[in-house]
Parts: C-alpha cells; sequence; structure tokens
C-alpha cells in the first residue's frame, strides 16, 4: 500500500505556556487555522495577546503588513475546552515534561478526535513509544519537538516512536516544510539528538560549578570565548528553566540508568530553593525585566558562625 499523505489545515495547540503559543504563532504565519489549548483561560488570553504583540512587532519592522498580521490573527482561535479539537487534523501538545500529563492530554484527544489526526507532541525527552500507548492509533502518534523561540529558531527535531507510520512522517515533513523549518529525524530514545547532547553538558557545568573549579562567569566565558558557544552553559540552563533541566536530566538517568546524567546535586538545591531561572528572576544569574543584572549572590556568599 502506498503512502497517503494527508491535506493538513487544521492544528490545534495544547498548551498556552511559551512554546505553545510560538508553536500557534508560527503555524498562523504558515496559513494554517489554529486552536490554542489551555486549562486557564488567562493563559489563553495572554498567549493571544503576545502573539499579537510580536507581530505588530514584526509589522513594525516593515516584514509584514497590517492586513497579512490581521488575517494571521484571524486564523487564531483560543479556546479552553479539548473538545474543540474534533476538526483537527493535527495536534500538538506543548505541555510541561510529564509522562502521565501528557499521556492524560492524549486519552482525552482520543475521545475527540477523528480518525485521520496526527497526534504530536513537543516533548524534548519523553518516550514517544509510551505515550502513542495512550491511544488507540499508536501508528500516527510522532515527536515534533520546537526550540525556543519557535518563530526564529529553524530547526524541529521529528522523532518517531517504535510504531510510528511512514505516511505520518511524510505528513510531518509537509507541515515543517511549510512552517519554514529545517528537519532532523531522531529514534525514540531519551533526550533524542540535541538534548543528548546538550543538557549533560549543561549538568556539568553545574557539577564544576559545585567543585570551585570556576566562578558562574568563568564557566561561562570559558565555554563562549573557548569553544565559541553564543552562550554559556550556566546562562542557557538559566533560560532553558532549571526545573526542566533537571526533569530532563533525570529522565535520562532513570532510563538510562548511567551515573554520568545523574541531576548535579547543586541543580536540585537551586530547584529546590526556588532558582529556576529567567521565569523566576533568578537562577545562576539575576534578572529583572528580563534584563541580567549580574550572579546571584547565594552562589558566592561565604557563611560563618562569627568570632568567639
Amino acid at each position: 500500500m502506498g503512502i497517503t499523505i494527508v491535506a493538513i489545515e487544521k492544528i490545534f495547540v495544547v498548551g498556552a505556556g511559551l512554546m505553545g503559543s510560538g508553536i500557534a504563532q508560527t503555524a498562523i504565519q504558515s496559513g494554517y487555522k489554529v486552536v490554542l489549548n489551555d486549562q486557564r483561560q488567562e493563559a489563553l488570553e495572554r498567549a493571544k495577546m503576545g502573539i499579537e504583540n510580536r507581530l505588530d512587532r514584526i509589522v513594525s519592522r516593515g516584514a509584514m503588513t497590517m492586513e497579512e498580521k490581521k488575517d494571521c490573527m484571524s486564523r487564531l482561535v483560543i479556546d479552553a475546552r479539548l473538545s474543540a479539537a474534533k476538526d483537527a487534523d493535527l495536534v500538538i501538545e506543548a505541555i510541561f515534561e510529564d509522562l502521565y500529563a501528557k499521556k492524560n492530554v492524549f486519552e482525552g484527544l482520543e475521545k475527540v478526535c477523528g480518525a485521520h489526526a496526527i497526534f504530536a507532541s513537543n516533548t524534548s525527552s519523553i518516550s514517544l513509544t509510551a505515550l502513542a500507548a495512550a491511544t488507540k492509533r499508536p501508528e500516527r502518534v510522532v515527536g515534533m519537538h520546537f526550540f525556543s523561540p519557535v518563530p526564529k529558531m529553524k530547526l524541529v527535531e521529528v522523532v518517531f516512536g517504535l510504531r510510528t507510520a511512514q505516511d505520518v512522517l511524510e505528513d510531518i515533513k509537509e507541515v515543517g516544510k511549510r512552517m519554514g523549518k529545517t528537519m532532523i529525524l531522531a529514534k525514540d530514545k531519551p533526550g533524542f539528538i540535541v538534548n543528548r547532547a546538550l543538557l549533560p553538558m549543561l549538568n556539568e557545568a553545574v557539577e564544576i560549578l559545585d567543585e570551585d573549579i570556576g566562578s558562574v562567569e568563568d564557566v561561562d566565558n570559558g565555554m563562549k570565548m573557548g569553544c565559541n558557544h553564543p552562550m554559556g552553559p550556566l546562562e542557557l540552563a538559566d533560560m532553558i528553566g532549571l526545573d526542566i533541566l533537571l526533569q530532563v536530566m533525570q529522565v535520562f538517568y532513570e532510563d538510562l540508568g548511567d551515573t554520568k546524567y545523574r541531576p548535579a546535586h547543586l541543580l536540585r538545591k537551586m530547584v529546590t530553593a526556588g532558582y529556576l531561572g529567567r521565569k523566576s528572576g533568578a537562577g545562576f544569574y539575576l534578572y529583572e525585566n528580563g534584563k541580567c543584572m549580574g550572579t546571584n549572590p547565594v552562589l558566592t556568599r561565604q557563611h560563618s558562625l562569627g568570632a568567639e
């Protein structure tokens, strides 16, 4: 039987956070009709406003006309109901990295989506085969790992599970091309390609800091100036979110069973203390209105019991 490529026109995006709203924006700019979904109405309103503001900036640079911007926004609908996915050709789940939460989403979608719909996950580390097992369409489940910020980053990592059908990969290839993305194909292994290489490096940078081999600035400057990286590993960890780094490293450690993937002790402490990076205003650095204000002083503070 030959490959049948589905004409995907309606996309349902689950999760109105940074990734979900970025995926929705990219999709409407590419001509797709999009329903952006989240359990929280306030998150949906905030995401819609953010998309509109970003499109306004594109208009102000002369890269888009006001009419084109209005056309884009006309293709976007926000809806807190999962049942709004009933007409979707493609669902892209973009919630937080938790297997059970993602499975619950797919189980709910299974009850409302047509048999032709493709279920894609933006997961950066979780098994697509495990997610597919929560559905009655495992051959139509695939990974679409976008990178932040989605409208600017060119890469999409396409991940195939054990039962993902070839025609689904062909359909996703067409979506990626229409969105202007470069796609790489990855086997269903923890972290896939990019994060399997990148996140252990970030975790090791935290270990280096914890062992007092170098300061926050020295670790970051060493990798930027010595390896020509655009950002230092601790800066990048702050941008990704220390809680997300910890979650993914824990998945690596549990699934692969190698101590080299064990989350750094300092990383655990930072997350426990509420230092999550840019989104919390403090990680390895302090942030104010998105601007870096210097190193987090808790990492350099010296403690003493004082004089006798």
